[in-house]
């Protein structure tokens, strides 16, 4: 279907919403025990994908405004319209309503792309299980005409019969940070610096380079990047902090640094069309392990009421769109739950108390180290039971399975079909926000 990718930055910010998840960057070896904490609090990093180092220049445009907060109160389980309801939350309710269960469920998910193409085997899925999303997962060198071909390509599948679900678009999303987590790569594409350097230029300059970068991505077809980093590394930790300062990938060492700059980079980002994710609540600064690559990541410091959470609430305040929750354990908020399956985590700290409204999206479910011992089935229906909104999974199997399972409790379940109701249209509602929606002049 057709987009136009001159989208005003207000995209963002009009919703009521790690990694990204990428191909392999392989873990630093450390002396430390995976589960230990380094400086004040501990946790771990999905998939990542490193990039080229061979630098080439990047162009800066024209800053743009900053964005504002949205101020959309989160929907309820009961998604039914008002009388008052904007044309977008309308044309949301309608085609929520004119969809089955399993076409409601495949709009929570974002499925990775094999080698970062449109095989027959996610053509089959999509068509199948009603996939909604897609994501380039490796490190790629095509370039931005060969992943616009593949991006169009998805498209063009969503807008078939055969295809997609009633003419929705698919939100297409790649890994897109800097450093070692560029994964996208080749002609059109600037090599980005990592976080780390990101983080030494004024705030209005990031905000230039990255509406480049976020034009390149426009230009190529994505309109979803799995970043800004929002997390904080404790001064003096980052060489034993493996998911985070290992590879680079903050902004700085305090939690004004981290949000101003993450602020400026989704700030860009919106000005190209390009939806951003913060990552990963409620932080994986001061863990050791990273849980791509390890189960059983904890975090022993980090309270409700902590500094480093100011990182996340600049960003929010800046209208940041989606926020991916972490695959760790954080004993100060929730000792019984990964973050990702705690309502104390998504519903009571990053809704209620930081006042996030839009969507909130998993980090990898399908193929990370840190779910690897909880079936597919029990990590879907706990995001979704602990409020969170769209499943990342890297690979098809798993993807299935989670889906296939939250149909059936949607089904056997009136208050869990709610939240999946809820869900599936705060997704539609950005969709139409993003024009991969159309409800004719509604």
């Amino acid at each position: 279907m057709s987009r136009n990718h001159g989208r005003l930055a207000a995209i963002v910010v009009a919703i009521s919403l790690a990694s990204g998840c990428a191909g392999p960057v392989q873990p630093t070896p450390s002396n430390v025990s995976p589960t230990a904490t380094v400086g004040a609090s501990p946790s771990g990093r999905p998939t990542d994908s490193p990039a080229p180092t061979t630098p080439r220049p990047s162009a800066s445009p024209t800053p743009t405004a900053r964005l504002t907060p949205s101020a959309s109160p989160r929907p309820t389980p009961s998604p039914s319209p008002t009388p008052t309801a904007s044309p977008t939350a309308a044309c949301a309710q309608r085609t929520l309503d004119s969809l089955t269960e399993a076409e409601r469920v495949g709009q929570l998910f974002l499925l990775g792309l094999a080698d970062d193409q449109l095989g027959v085997d996610e053509q089959a899925a999509i068509e199948t299980d009603h996939f909604g999303s897609v994501w380039f997962t490796e490190t790629s060198q095509a370039g931005v005409a060969g992943i616009r071909s593949v991006a169009d390509a998805v498209q063009t599948l969503a807008a078939g019969t055969a295809g997609g679900v009633h003419g929705i678009g698919f939100f297409v999303a790649a890994n897109q940070e800097g450093g070692l987590i560029q994964a996208l790569n080749g002609p059109g594409f600037s090599v980005i610096p990592t976080a780390v350097d990101q983080g030494k230029l004024a705030t209005s300059t990031l905000t230039s380079d990255a509406a480049t970068w976020g034009q390149q991505l426009t230009a190529a077809g994505i309109d979803l990047d799995f970043a800004p980093v929002t997390d904080v590394v404790p001064p003096g930790t980052a060489s034993q902090n493996q998911p985070i300062g290992v590879l680079h990938r903050e902004y700085g060492h305090d939690p004004a640094t981290v949000g101003g700059h993450a602020s400026a980079f989704l700030e860009g980002m919106a000005s190209a069309g390009i939806l951003t994710v913060a990552k990963h609540f409620p932080g994986l600064g001061r863990v050791v392990g990273n849980t791509d690559f390890t189960g059983g990541v904890v975090d022993t410091v980090t309270t409700r009421d902590d500094p480093y959470l100011d990182a996340f609430q600049d960003v929010i305040d800046a209208g940041v769109p989606f926020v991916m929750v972490a695959l760790a354990t954080y004993t100060q908020i929730d000792p019984d739950h990964l973050a990702a399956f705690s309502p104390v985590v998504i519903d009571d700290l990053l809704r209620t108390q930081l006042g996030f409204t839009g969507i909130v999206v998993s980090d990898d479910l399908g193929a990370t180290a840190a779910v690897a011992d909880i079936p597919p089935a029990t990590r879907a229906i706990d995001f979704i039971t602990a409020g969170g909104d769209m499943i990342i999974s890297k690979t098809i199997d798993p993807a299935e399975q989670m889906a296939l399972a939250l149909v059936a409790r949607a089904k056997a379940d009136p208050t869990f079909r709610a939240l999946v109701d809820a869900a599936a249209l705060r997704v539609l509602e950005l969709k139409k926000r993003d024009q991969l929606l159309s409800c004719g002049s509604g």
